[in-house]
């Protein structure tokens, strides 16, 4: 493909946004005629549509159609196996900290959930989330939507305006708000418009499209097997699978037995999600008998980042306070350079941080501990670090994690009230932090 028809597709892109249709619908004809490429039909067939010619925007997209899905001739292809994939985190898996986890050899790292219809409406704050940071190397968007029509108009977007490895359609999100809209896990309940979305994205898109699901909706009624076989034949290069239900939340451990199941039938690389805490976890997990690719790492990363390190290296890590703190630091110099030093970036780095503070402070350092591994799922009693600043990392008060923030960004204001974002506590906020 030439440079020019890019160019003339970049015109006509910046000529859309102004609403200045006409031009677009000029320069996505010279890109046709330079190279006629499905996607230089389709976004000339919506400034058609946006023109109200109809007939027109029509032909387009029977054109687009006869020369083939842009997904099916040029597919940018990753290689899923035996990977680490930092899970893309609603609140926390912000660019900040992405970067601090590919510090300790995350693999594959992915956008904060995003909404398809904010993104479609412009909103800045909503773009913001797929920004990608030089560092990663192999890095996916996630988004969140309940029709074909709106997820086609995002991949197209995202195909035009964006440079991403992949895209994730995220069909496990648990809220309720979520949900109760069609998207999320409640998506993965509608097989047949699941089918339609995955056919129209993947058809949109030069680089893979993948799919992330759980077992299930309701408590102990596992539904995935039905559906992951079927994703790749509608174009899913790769399939995510949570080992719980929606319903279920964390009140059970991750069934990796199912996942290993539906890895056996899925014909696509299929990566598991759910508890994994130590590099046994993941080496359990990548057993050649168990069919699975790699291995997805969520509220295990949020706890302790350095896991990514331990598992590469195949050993328990015994940070210390300092080096924790130290690594802290990083995430704020990070957030400031991200958000910017003036007040509102300062607040915005302070609540990010103090958002994830609310995981870290579960981590319980090697030393104490009587056997190894620690599982995710247990909750050890209060305990005295071996000097003031492990114990105050330690802790499970709001209050506590405001100290830690004043040590790196300076005192809060005076009216200054902190609590994590979805729950009025910590550990219930961890049910649904982690779950984008």
């Amino acid at each position: 493909m030439s440079s020019s028809a890019e160019d003339a597709k970049t015109l006509g892109n910046r000529a859309f946004a102004k609403g200045k249709y006409a031009a677009a619908v000029e320069a996505y004809t010279e890109a046709i005629s330079l190279s006629p490429r499905p996607v230089y039909y389709t976004n000339r067939a919506n400034a058609h549509m946006k023109r109200g010619a109809w007939r027109a925007a029509a032909d387009d997209c029977a054109s687009a159609l006869a020369l083939g899905s842009v997904a099916t001739r040029e597919r940018r292809a990753v290689d899923w196996r035996g990977k680490l994939y930092l899970a893309p985190l609603t609140t926390v898996g912000n660019l900040p900290y992405r970067r601090v986890c590919k510090g300790y050899g995350a693999d594959i790292t992915c956008s904060e959930m995003a909404m398809a219809t904010n993104l479609l409406q412009g909103q800045a704050s909503e773009w913001a989330l797929l920004r990608r940071h030089v560092s990663e190397d192999v890095f996916g968007v996630q988004i969140a939507g309940n029709s074909a029509e709106t997820m086609a108009r995002v991949a197209q977007l995202i195909e035009a305006e964006t440079e991403v490895d992949f895209v994730d359609i995220n069909m496990g999100c648990p809220i309720d708000l979520v949900c109760n809209r069609g998207m999320g896990a409640g998506l993965a309940q509608r097989a047949n418009k699941v089918q339609g979305i995955v056919r129209v994205m993947s058809q949109q898109l030069s680089c893979p499209l993948t799919v992330k699901l759980r077992t299930g909706y309701d408590m102990d009624k596992p539904t995935a097997h039905r559906l992951v076989p079927q994703l790749p034949g509608w174009g899913a290069a790769a399939v995510t699978l949570h080992g719980r239900s929606r319903q279920q939340r964390y009140t059970k451990l991750a069934d990796w037995d199912y996942i290993s199941q539906c890895a056996s039938a899925c014909p696509a690389p299929l990566i598991g999600n759910g508890d994994a805490f130590s590099y046994e976890d993941v080496d359990n997990a990548l057993k050649s008998e168990t069919g699975i690719s790699s291995v997805m790492l969520a509220r295990g990363a949020l706890v302790k980042p350095w896991l990514f390190t331990e598992v590469k290296e195949r050993r328990h890590w015994d940070i210390s306070a300092s080096e924790r703190l130290d690594m802290l630091r990083g995430f704020v110099r990070f957030g400031l350079e991200h958000w910017g030093t003036d007040t509102l970036g300062v607040a915005r780095t302070r609540n990010f941080l103090l958002e994830w503070l609310s995981f870290l402070h579960r981590y319980v350092p090697v030393g104490l501990l009587e056997r190894l591994p620690c599982r995710i799922n247990e909750r050890p009693p209060t305990y005295f670090g071996r000097n003031d600043l492990e114990t105050l990392m330690a802790s499970s008060m709001a209050s506590d994690w405001v100290k830690i923030s004043e040590m790196l960004l300076g005192p809060v204001p005076a009216d200054f009230h902190f609590t994590p974002k979805h729950k009025a506590n910590a550990a219930a906020s961890a049910a649904i932090t982690a779950e984008g």
